[in-house]
């Protein structure tokens, strides 16, 4: 495994060659913040599966923290992180700095993610769909990967970047992969570490409000009954603070109405503690056919 942390010396590295003489390899891009963690391993594994080629990005990005004490206190261990990528057959680790991907400072010219940049996610954290597609489009320009792996916990996320690789006519495939959980059902995060004993176990009440709300939806019910299933069981732990609890549409990630049938995310957000978590399902609003 090779670790560079410039844009010239990720030029200068030669390419694996493809899986059949002849054959042009594929790439794929696994991009993350480090702290590396089950959930950025999976999206590891499925890239090595389907590749000839794998890099993993790790980039602390200031442009998607609003709050600098948020991105002060990030973890940043990259040592660690190669140690548990390397076994996975990573071929190369792209670790630029700030100043190596932002050489003037804050860009002039970024990414808008538009109307999907102000609703949920992006209401709560202004910018930061603009700052996360920016470092993806300029990630995506340095790595020129075939295939691009994104977790699907991230839901707004992965629904930007889709977007944006339609959008601008990007020539890379995004491909999402479903949420990785711990045992006891807790979406896994580089956050997480930030929860005492307690905090982690009232976090635990996001996924459970998240499956009533998926079984609510299934079973005929309609959007309003689905989010009001998982708002019940949200209620049982007022001392998490929950930002929303919303049904989006999966492609354009505005709110659905509460006549709409077919497949939606259920998205939660709320703050345990001071620190503030994510998660969502996949879920059909009403039987299928």
């Amino acid at each position: 495994m090779r670790i560079v942390h410039t844009a010239e010396e990720l030029r200068g590295l030669a390419s694996r060659p493809g899986r059949r003489d002849g054959d042009r390899a594929t790439r794929a891009v696994v991009m993350t913040m480090g702290a590396i963690h089950e959930g950025h391993l999976a999206l590891v594994r499925e890239a090595r599966e389907a590749a000839d080629e794998v890099v993993v990005t790790i980039f602390v990005n200031p442009l998607q923290f609003n709050d600098p004490a948020d991105l002060e206190s990030y973890p940043r261990t990259l040592e660690a992180d190669c140690a548990l990528l390397e076994p996975q057959g990573v071929d190369v680790v792209f670790a630029p700095s700030a100043q190596e991907m932002y050489p003037g400072g804050t860009p002039a010219v970024t990414v808008s993610a538009g109307e999907i940049g102000r609703v949920l996610e992006g209401a709560h954290r202004p910018g930061h769909f603009d700052g996360m597609l920016t470092v993806v489009c300029k990630l995506l320009w340095l790595t020129r990967p075939d295939l691009a792996y994104f977790g699907q916990k991230d839901a707004q996320q992965l629904i930007a970047v889709r977007a944006m690789a339609r959008d601008l006519s990007i020539p890379t495939r995004v491909v999402g992969v479903p949420t990785v959980r711990d045992a006891d059902g807790l979406a896994m995060s580089s956050r997480n570490v930030f929860l005492t004993a307690s905090e982690r176990t009232r976090a635990l009440v996001l996924s459970r409000a998240l499956r009533a709300a998926d079984a609510a939806a299934r079973s005929s019910a309609d959007v309003a009954a689905a989010l009001a299933a998982g708002r019940t069981t949200l209620a049982e732990v007022p001392e998490v603070e929950v930002d929303y609890l919303a049904a989006l549409d999966p492609v354009s990630a505005m709110s659905v109405p509460d006549d709409y049938r077919g497949e939606a995310v259920i998205a939660v957000a709320a703050r345990v503690g001071e620190t503030r978590l994510i998660d969502n399902v996949v879920t059909r609003v009403g039987p299928v056919g």
